[in-house]
């Protein structure tokens, strides 16, 4: 088991939990060693689903421990009535886990009213790994089960062809099962791009609304997230349009149908952005902190990857020492004045700083400060 940096006996310290993560992100696997002693209701075990679902007030005439996990709960949105109550009644904690949002943002359930907060369980990131190989990571991503597997190739197409059966399929969140599999493909070989609806239903045979539906249902049951533009630029004008990235890269690899990773080349760049980005987000939401993070473009193509708040603009690149002409995105957002610092991560061997005081990170020293606290 790796050691993970999200502490759930820390959290549920101050408030029950919503605790949502795609698939095989290792939610159950965590929760059984560090939560050994709560109550564990697992609703993924098909006898244990049809008591509760035929008396959800089951739930109320056990013994019950301090702490109640219940796994699985988008598949049962009713039993969240009487979570409620046990909280209010009986002064219990619940963990409430679940790989879809979907059915519960959705569906009217109860979702307690702020009596719960919510977190997010990702991937493995860079300090959760021992020895970690930025190359192995590029090719296989952050699952589990897949980054120490040798047949990781195999392991990820069981799992895309899972998702698609399991959280499509299986919950109906989409009737046309082999139009979405077409667009989760096309969306894959588009990963960090801008998200434009009519190219896509042009590309998949669908209406935009269709397309629109489908990147919800992406988002739902947290396969992709949108990395919205930042706009609040004067001196040039800056496009409006979010990109789409999926969760996870060996699951992108997979579902893109992306030959083996090599450094130096151009997909080793896009993967490398992906990757970093990746990180930031996890970090984000695992330390709690409360900032938005998007990226900027401007009409006359000047772009910075990433931006967090009004902290740092940050951009991305594969080379191994950064130039002038990798910073033109940064100078030019910097000009604006509304960031208050600026930053490449690279694979360059140094950290320095040029003339016009932009930092030039390593990227391994870059995700060393970030997860020590260092950048945020």
């Amino acid at each position: 088991m790796y050691q993970r940096t999200l502490d759930l006996a820390e959290l549920l310290k101050k408030k029950s939990f919503f605790l949502f993560g795609p698939r095989g992100t290792g939610k159950t696997t965590l929760l059984r060693h560090t939560l050994a002693d709560a109550t564990v209701i697992d609703l993924l075990e098909i006898s244990t689903y049809r008591e509760y679902l035929k008396n959800p007030s089951l739930i109320s005439e056990q013994k019950l421990k301090p702490i109640v996990v219940i796994d699985e709960v988008q598949k049962l949105p009713e039993i969240l009535d009487e979570v409620h109550r046990l909280i209010e009644a009986e002064k219990l904690t619940f963990l409430l886990t679940g790989s879809s949002a979907r059915k519960l943002k959705r569906g009217g359930a109860n979702l307690l009213a702020g009596r719960a907060w919510w977190a997010e369980m990702f991937p493995l990131t860079s300090c959760e790994i021992p020895d970690f190989d930025l190359i192995t990571y590029l090719n296989r991503g952050g699952l589990p089960a897949v980054y120490p597997s040798n047949d990781y190739i195999e392991e990820l197409r069981a799992y895309t062809a899972l998702y698609l059966k399991e959280e499509i399929q299986n919950e109906a969140l989409t009737r046309k099962v082999a139009q979405f599999s077409d667009f989760l493909d096309l969306m894959a070989l588009s990963n960090g791009e801008e998200i434009s609806y009519q190219s896509i239903a042009g590309d998949c045979g669908v209406s935009p609304n269709s397309v629109k539906n489908y990147i919800q249902v992406l988002e739902d049951t947290l396969v992709a997230f949108q990395l919205k533009a930042f706009t609040k630029t004067r001196k040039r004008k800056a496009i409006g349009r979010s990109k789409l990235y999926f969760f996870d890269i060996g699951v992108t690899n997979s579902l893109a149908n992306r030959g083996e990773i090599m450094g130096g080349s151009e997909l080793f760049g896009k993967v490398f952005e992906h990757f970093i980005l990746l990180e930031v987000r996890a970090f984000l939401s695992y330390a709690r902190k409360n900032i938005q993070i998007c990226y900027w473009r401007s009409t006359s193509r000047f772009e910075v990857d990433l931006i967090l708040g009004n902290q740092w603009g940050i951009e991305i690149k594969s080379a191994a020492s950064i130039q002038d002409k990798h910073l033109k995105g940064i100078r030019a957002l910097k000009e604006e004045g509304n960031i208050q610092n600026f930053a490449a991560v690279s694979c360059d061997r140094y950290e320095r700083v040029t003339h016009d005081n932009i930092a030039i990170f390593p990227w391994k020293l870059f995700l060393e400060k970030l997860w020590n606290g260092d950048i945020v």
